[in-house]
């Protein structure tokens, strides 16, 4: 009776794979129904005054760059100058600041003028760096971070991962071309210095962003995986249990999502002071990797490279906050004082001789080059490392975002971001006429629905267990996009429970949730109809 069988295809795929069939399905042409996708990340969303900012900045640097000279008829100029373009950039604004054709000078300014003040810049050499930065004339020097951008950037990280609890180090940082390029750089990084190599097993804190999960079996790495499941049960969070496995000094890396993607849970002040106890009386050695990208999320958020910064890499992506995933903004951070360079330093003489002669071009002293910046190298194969670096422009966008954000002292943003997702997950709650006290530390951007932890709760285990084995889990993701129009994506995909699919709050209208909630609710009722036509079918003579 089970229809295992039409699904069988599909459980080896991503979820983000499956979610192609899920739209064909969801779009097709039928009377009166919606199309809805709740299964993008992508907010709908976008902060306005920094964009409003950089392309009022994009226009003064155009005037800067004709001051040196200027072909009108060949559409020719230089290069934007260094001397008095503060004192210029100020002239220009003001001139311009109560225009509505013109909006962003009042922003401009103060950002700029934030900025010289918080971090003592010189004048002239930040407003220069703005300006050559936004035309885009030059390769990135440096190649990891342009220099004033590292020092907001640092600053930024510092409240959208630290808030609740600053550390005293001081980290190295890299932006990068989103957290999908982070991913990928930390990776090969990892393996080129040997300090995770083929056979290697890491541990993964599930339910997670499903790429880390697919990465490591790639040839690429050939890496073992053990995971570490932060069960609902549990509030997502990790117990003392579910770090003994980490005893195992053969595990070398521990990688996290906080907070959680699918299960929207930040770590809780107990679990982060049981894995900090954890890591520094038994695992010194044990590398972590954090990816924080939902901490803005979070009110006072801290994240593991907070507390644990000699032992972690940092990844934050700006893409979900700002609602600038099309930007590619993100960021590797590394503590000054690690133990991945440590760990290098420490290898045999014989691995010590193969990454010299990988990093030999780059330096007459390759055992000196920082880890963070062998990850820099290795994102342009080494030999491109010249010419490495997210683009200048982007650089700017990512220190205009930074202070924008900075000089919000209320927060103002960061609440009217919140609301957005807690409104729709009140709707989503009473379209399946459900009340739900959501958990502490919940960011609300996804939210995973467990149909057999519900269905345990409302219509009881004979009906649950009969679902289970007669009905296949990705029937619940496909009913809902062939029936009802709506895609949300598999939950197992992510190594969350089988039977639970992931929403998210931030692609869609307010409106469209309730909607989501109440298919999903005739979803589970379709369930229940059918065990009830199978006990009738079987009391039958």
């Amino acid at each position: 009776m089970t229809n295992a069988g039409i699904y069988a295809k599909y459980e080896d795929l991503s979820p983000f794979e499956i979610k192609d069939e899920l739209i064909r399905l969801a779009q097709a042409d039928k009377a009166g129904r919606t199309y809805l996708n709740a299964g993008r990340g992508n907010p709908n969303w976008v902060a306005t005054r920094a964009r409003e900012a950089f392309f009022l900045l994009g226009q003064f640097a155009l005037t800067e760059s004709k001051r040196v000279f200027h072909d009108e008829t060949a559409g020719l100029a230089g290069m934007p100058p260094l001397d008095g373009c503060y004192s210029r950039l100020k002239t220009w604004v003001r001139k311009r600041q109560g225009d509505p054709e013109t909006p962003g000078a009042d922003t401009l300014e103060a950002i700029v003028d934030f900025a010289i003040q918080k971090f003592s810049f010189q004048p002239d050499s930040f407003v220069n760096e703005l300006t050559d930065s936004i035309i885009g004339d030059h390769y990135p020097v440096p190649d990891r971070s342009l220099v004033h951008n590292e020092a907001i950037t640092h600053e930024y990280l510092m409240w959208a991962m630290c808030a609740g609890h600053r550390p005293t180090a001081k980290f190295d940082l890299y932006p990068v071309e989103g957290g999908t390029a982070a991913m990928c750089y930390i990776f090969k990084a990892l393996k080129n210095a040997r300090l995770l190599n083929s056979g290697d097993t890491i541990a993964m804190v599930t339910p997670i962003f499903t790429p880390y999960l697919e990465m490591p079996h790639l040839e690429d790495y050939a890496l073992k995986q053990i995971h570490i499941s932060a069960d609902a049960e549990d509030r997502f969070q990790l117990t003392d249990d579910d770090l003994k496995p980490l005893e195992d000094k053969t595990v070398k890396a521990l990688f996290i999502v906080n907070p959680g993607n699918p299960s929207a849970v930040a770590m809780d002040p107990e679990t982060m002071n049981r894995l900090v106890k954890f890591v520094k009386t038994k695992r010194p050695d044990l590398m972590v990797l954090t990816d924080d990208v939902y901490g803005t999320f979070v009110p006072n958020f801290e994240s593991v490279m907070g507390h644990l910064p000699h032992n972690t890499i940092g990844v934050y992506s700006y893409s979900k906050y700002f609602g600038c995933t099309g930007w590619r903004l993100g960021v590797v951070a590394v503590a000054q004082d690690n133990i991945f360079d440590k760990m290098i330093r420490n290898h045999p003489e014989a691995t010590q001789k193969l990454l010299d002669k990988r990093y030999q071009a780059l330096t007459l002293t390759p055992r000196e080059v920082k880890f963070i910046d062998r990850i820099v190298a290795d994102s342009r194969d080494v030999a491109l490392n010249h010419t490495a670096g997210l683009s200048l422009p982007q650089q700017v966008m990512m220190s205009l975002f930074g202070l924008v954000e900075m000089m919000d002292v209320d927060k103002i943003y960061q609440k009217a971001c919140m609301a957005i997702c807690q409104r729709r997950f009140d709707k989503l709650m009473n379209g399946m006429g459900i009340e739900f006290q959501a958990r502490p530390y919940f960011d609300r951007y996804y939210g995973i629905i467990d149909y057999e932890f519900w269905a345990r709760k409302y219509v009881g285990d004979e009906v649950t267990d009969w679902v289970k084995e007669n009905i296949h889990p990705l029937d619940i993701a496909f009913k809902l996009a062939e029936d009802h129009g709506i895609v949300v994506l598999n939950g197992s995909g992510f190594q969350a429970a089988n039977w639970s699919v992931r929403v998210s709050f931030a692609n869609l209208p307010d409106e469209a949730y309730d909607a989501i909630g109440r298919a999903i609710r005739a979803v589970a009722r379709g369930y229940l109809q059918a065990y009830r036509a199978s006990k009738g079918e079987m009391a039958q003579p």
